[in-house]
């Protein structure tokens, strides 16, 4: 994801997504309404992978008044193969909404075929004018689709609208809350396929795909945006650790080699903003502040880390009389990502401040047999599932 403008990115601002791109059993997001189902979460070293790649997905809530559902799917199966040595591949996909007049997406349930590869999803608007490239970037990639560490791949303003991650059901807006679809808007399904373990041969396909919620919408609908804040991650081998990747410009250098070179520029730039070019700190816990550059509405967040996570909070206006807590996620789990409404709407103005906060742990490696066949090292921001991320999400709206 794009880093220069450190509030609006995707995940290499990340994830994210990631994962990525964060939901939970029936995640309502009208006033008040929790997750359905969210109960205590448990350390991220519970471990990923452990979801069933068997089980049918929930049956969605009923449809309200003025909704219908829309049922997309890849264009054809997939078979994910990780670039440059690595056990990840971000493939973005092009899907036609078929929409031919103005509409609202007012939930979505990503609908993941092949669970045992499937990181996390993001879903990215495309406006009409920019599918005819998107278009031309698939007929010139080989096989479906195209490559797209970060983002959607295609430049432009690709609008963040939907994600998904394990634990995942359906995300269910509050019935005035919704993401503008203009007639002929396309989706750009971003999949993040982990083969961590995949035995060479044997990863298989996916062919997922995502049920959309939409509503012709009316006067009072509230049109929402997705406003991304990371924070770098820096993260030295446990001390009973030690290995090449243990130092840090060799860890960057790996990254970069798996990912490209923008993976190495998204370290170094989330460095830049967040501490003001200061050498960087190694440590379990970093941070990141963001000003507010209008004015906003709130009505959800939510956290994204990888499989190191320990921690992961919001804060509005820190150490000051105003400040307050967004979302507080004590103990992460990556297999619980969970889009958190707020009991009530908050308003932000220029001038306010967010700070999100993380804390990881490597001590993690050693439990996680994922993890556990890797060399050990120094973990900076990346796309790999064995990398991290420090990444808050809150969807929103502006002012008319």
């Amino acid at each position: 994801m794009e880093l220069v403008r450190p509030v609006q990115r995707s995940l290499r601002t990340a994830a994210v997504l990631t994962a990525v791109a964060l939901l939970v059993t029936a995640c309502g997001l009208g006033p008040g309404g929790g997750p359905a189902g969210a109960g205590t979460p448990t350390p991220s070293g519970a471990g990923h992978g452990g979801h069933d790649s068997s089980a049918d997905p929930p049956v969605p809530a009923p449809l309200r008044d003025g909704e219908r559902f829309v049922n997309l799917t890849m264009p054809q199966p997939y078979t994910p193969a990780a670039p440059n040595g690595g056990t990840d591949e971000y493939r973005c996909f092009l899907v036609d909404t078929g929409l031919t007049n103005p509409a609202y997406l007012t939930g979505s349930q990503f609908l993941p075929q092949n669970v045992d590869l499937v990181h996390h999803a993001i879903f990215f608007r495309i406006a009409p004018a920019e599918v005819t490239a998107a278009r031309a970037l698939d007929d010139r990639t080989p096989g479906a689709g195209w490559t797209c560490f970060g983002n959607s791949g295609i430049g432009g303003d690709a609008a963040w609208i939907a994600h998904w991650a394990p634990g995942a059901n359906e995300t269910l807006l509050a019935p005035n809350l919704g993401y503008e679809m203009p007639p002929g808007s396309h989706l750009v399904m971003q999949v993040h396929y982990n083969l961590l373990g995949a035995p060479a041969g044997a990863v298989g396909s996916d062919r997922s795909g995502i049920r959309l919620r939409l509503s012709d919408g009316g006067a009072d609908f509230v049109p929402l945006h997705t406003t991304l804040l990371s924070a770098p991650v820096e993260l030295p081998c446990a001390a009973e650790e030690s290995g090449p990747l243990c130092d840090r410009a060799a860890a960057v250098a790996d990254v970069a080699h798996r990912f490209g070179a923008e993976a190495e520029e998204a370290v170094g730039e989330l460095n830049q903003y967040c501490n003001g070019g200061r050498a960087p700190t190694a440590g379990i816990t970093q941070h990141c502040d963001h000003q507010v550059t209008e004015k906003s509405t709130l009505y959800a967040l939510a956290g994204h880390m990888h499989l190191l996570g320990r921690s992961i909070s919001v804060e509005l206006n820190p150490g000051t009389a105003k400040a307050r807590t967004l979302l507080d996620i004590p103990a992460y789990d990556f297999d619980a990502q969970a889009i958190r409404p707020l009991s009530t709407p908050v308003t932000v103005e220029p001038g306010d401040s967010y700070r999100v906060t993380c804390t990881h742990d490597a001590g993690l490696r050693r439990q996680l047999p994922a993890l556990q066949p890797l060399p050990p090292r120094y973990v900076v921001w990346g796309e790999g599932t064995s990398d991290e991320m420090c990444l808050g999400l809150i969807v929103e709206s502006h002012p008319a």
